[in-house]
This record gives structure tokens, C-alpha cells and sequence, in this order.
């Protein structure tokens, strides 16, 4: 619906799938608002240990919810012209297509950024120094960096008709899974059973569940890279609202997995120091 300078689209203008889309898009900045909001101000609450990881869940958030920022409003303004288009289905496929590639750019630099963060925030959960296994991050954050650009790269092989280049879009997203693969390696082969020992139970198992989702939840992001080659003409609203659902499990999600374990460490070490002071007291 046009109000006198303002675009609210409704099912009636754009249809039901794109208005979903858009719905789900705005839940995931909002989330991600809120999220940067109490990891910031919820530092205290954890074990001196994890604050660093707590920060660094914050500035994930940061980053993510000014991404969907701009990716709502671009999609936004997409709705605007579907509205304005005559009713054939292969105009309007054509535009959600386009504008898909071009929204996507934004979700590379989002993840560009937001990716080696979560990578080392799980290796911040081990509590080892830094120093200690310097290598293996660089080789970690690197193999990431690489893969978010050949992944963005891949995503941006077009035809002038803005068609996808099947095999230069497979052939980048190749090269991209190939960084991919050394990820899990360094978390569960290198790092895990090194120093996963290290520390109290809370932090091994937040270790694990964050890892496993690179193998699990992180898998949407290929699948949706592959739907363009090898179904062309389906509606790629179905990879948005996966790419958001993605995002929300995988930054917010892996946030709280690491904030229960530093909540609960807090929580297990302050009654303990507190007898230890009582004691000596008495």
C-alpha cells in the first residue's frame, strides 16, 4: 500500500512469501539489536575468563544487526518495484532473483567479519593462551576469510541477463568448501582433544556444541549457495528466510551457549571463594 511518501507492502501488492520474507528479515535485526544489547551489558555476570568471549558475541551482533539493517532496507525497496511491476510471474521471478545477488553482498561482508569472531570466540572458551596455539588460529581464521570471499565471488558469477554462471558458481563454491573443510579439522582434530581438557566441564561442553555447529547449522549456507545452479527458477525467498533463521541460530545461539557456561562457572567459583574467605576469617 502507498501512503503519500511511504511504501507499506502488503500481501495484496507482492504476495504472501515475500512479505513472510521481509517479516523475518526485521525479526532478525531486531534480534540482533537486543542481543547486542544484553551481551554488553551482561559481561559481569561471567567468569572473568569468558568477558572477552562475552565482548566479542557483542560485536558479532553488532556487525549482524547493521548488516540486516541494510539488507531490510534493500529489500524493502525491492518489494517497492515488485509492487509497480505488472502481474507476470517470469518479470517478477527475474527481480527477486537479481535483487538476491545484489542483497547478498552484504551478507558476504557481514560474514566476511562475524565468521573469524565466532571461530575465535570458540577457541576463547578453551581458555588457552593465545600465544600458546597462534598458529593453528591464524590457519583457522585465514581458511575462514578465504572461504567467505571464493564463497562471494562464486555468488557473483552472472551473465550480463543476470543468469548464473553454473560452472564458475560451482567452481568458486568448490574452492570455498575446501577452505571450509580445514574448520571442522582445526576445531576437532587439532584444537579439541589438545585442549579441551583444560578447565571445568561448562567450557568443554560449550566448546563442543559451538563447534558442532560448524558441521550442522553452518551447512545452510552451501545448500543455499547451491540452489541458483541447480534450481534455477526456484524462489529464492526460501534462501533468505534460511539465511536469517542461520544467522540468528548461529551468532545469538552460539552467544548463549558461551554465556551459560561463563554464567555458570561465575556461579560455581564465588560461593567457593567466599567459604575459602569465611574460613580464613574465622
Amino acid at each position: 500500500m502507498q501512503f503519500t511518501q511511504t511504501f507499506v507492502p502488503t500481501a495484496r501488492d507482492v504476495g504472501l512469501l515475500p512479505i513472510v520474507t521481509e517479516q523475518f528479515l526485521m525479526i532478525a535485526l531486531f534480534s540482533f539489536a537486543g542481543a547486542f544489547v544484553f551481551f554488553l551489558t551482561s559481561r559481569h555476570s561471567l567468569a572473568p575468563w569468558h568477558r572477552a568471549s562475552g565482548t566479542l558475541t557483542a560485536i558479532i551482533c553488532l556487525v549482524a544487526g547493521v548488516s540486516y539493517w541494510w539488507i531490510r532496507y534493500y529489500y524493502h525497496d525491492m518489494l517497492h518495484a515488485l509492487a509497480a511491476l505488472p502481474p507476470d510471474p517470469t518479470a517478477r521471478r527475474k527481480l527477486i532473483h537479481d535483487s538476491f545477488f545484489a542483497i547478498g553482498e552484504y551478507r558476504y561482508i557481514d560474514w566476511a567479519v562475524t565468521t573469524p569472531l565466532l571461530l575465535l570466540k570458540m577457541v576463547l572458551t578453551l581458555k588457552v593462551k593465545p600465544r600458546e596455539i597462534m598458529g593453528t588460529i591464524a590457519i583457522l581464521l585465514g581458511a575462514d576469510f578465504l572461504m567467505v570471499i571464493t564463497g562471494a565471488i562464486g555468488d557473483q558469477q552472472l551473465a550480463p541477463d543476470g543468469n548464473v554462471l553454473t560452472k564458475a558458481h560451482l567452481f568458486w563454491g568448490t574452492i570455498s568448501t575446501a577452505f571450509y573443510l580445514v574448520i571442522p579439522y582445526l576445531l576437532f582434530v587439532r584444537l579439541g582433544p589438545r585442549y579441551g581438557g583444560r578447565g571445568d566441564d561448562p567450557s568443554g561442553r560449550a566448546f563442543r556444541l559451538m563447534a558442532f555447529s560448524t558441521v550442522t547449522t553452518w551447512g545452510v549456507y552451501p545448500l543455499g549457495y547451491l540452489v541458483p545452479s541447480l534450481f534455477p527458477h526456484a524462489d529464492l525467498n526460501w534462501v533468505h528466510l534460511a539465511f536469517a533463521v542461520a544467522d540468528i541460530v548461529n551468532k545469538i545461539g552460539v552467544g548463549v551457549i558461551a554465556y551459560l557456561a561463563g554464567a555458570q562457572e561465575l556461579e560455581e567459583r564465588v560461593p567457593r571463594e567466599s567459604v575459602q574467605k569465611a574460613w580464613l576469617v574465622g
